[in-house]
């Protein structure tokens, strides 16, 4: 088992915290807590804000490993989530899947239900999904830089079926009539979430490898052509 960096842990735990926020909204608002409408307002869109300002101040501030793990893992997830939807789509064009969640995900997140979907809310919806996926990267490189997981692809192929077998049991599958682990729409699918949450957590490893080696040559480069061009401003008194 990897060691655990414990002041490292306490450093990224409102990182964590953060990133923790928009993948929970959806099975929060269909327990009741609130509608997904409300949770985007006051909880999804303020905790991204505070992760994008997270990011910018620890890259201004030179704390590039806070800024590069954020980063990469957001990516990493978006890229991931690709991997996931080559699974998860087809699924649902053969009929495997109960219908077609982010779309479904984009109507309750601006409130129009009872219109049905539109452009704009298929947009949100897959955009939420983008950054849930994201969230998922970020919790993911915080977990493995503290010590817990490695970015190994077996250590994320775990994860993602993890995360699958955490939305079969949600109540997320249960408002839909799939009963517990979804035994109500049959094995195809569970079979399909599992396997696409497999690919997701191989990809994800592949992707946050590559993003935090790419991100540590930009954020080598990028302090030092910051201070080349402070160094270059010459400031000249004033003339009366």
């Amino acid at each position: 088992m990897p060691l655990i960096d414990w002041n490292r842990a306490l450093h990224l735990l409102p990182a964590l915290a953060l990133a923790s926020i928009a993948p929970n909204a959806f099975p929060a608002a269909q327990l009741g807590y609130a509608t997904l409408h409300e949770l985007a307002l006051y909880a999804i869109l303020p905790s991204f804000a505070i992760l994008l300002a997270t990011v910018a101040w620890s890259f201004l501030n030179a704390r590039l490993g806070t800024a590069r793990v954020i980063a990469a893992g957001a990516l990493a997830g978006m890229l991931a989530t690709l991997a996931l939807e080559a699974i998860r789509y087809p699924g649902f064009l053969l009929g495997w899947m109960p219908g077609n969640l982010p779309e479904l995900m984009g109507v309750l997140l601006l409130d129009r239900f009872s219109e049905g979907p539109s452009i704009e809310s298929t947009i949100a919806g897959f955009a939420y999904h983008a950054w849930n996926g994201a969230s998922f990267g970020i919790i993911f490189a915080i977990l493995a830089e503290i010590g817990i997981v490695r970015r190994t692809s077996i250590w994320a192929v775990g994860y993602g079926v993890l995360i699958g077998v955490g939305f079969l049991a949600s109540p997320v599958v249960q408002s839909l009539g799939g009963g517990f682990l979804g035994v109500e729409f049959g094995w195809r699918f569970a079979a399909t979430v599992l396997v696409a949450h497999a690919a997701f957590g191989f990809a994800l490893s592949t992707a946050l490898r590559m993003a935090l080696f790419y991100s540590r040559r930009v954020t080598r480069i990028a302090p030092s052509r910051l201070s080349d061009a402070s160094s270059a401003v010459v400031v000249r008194p004033e003339t009366r």
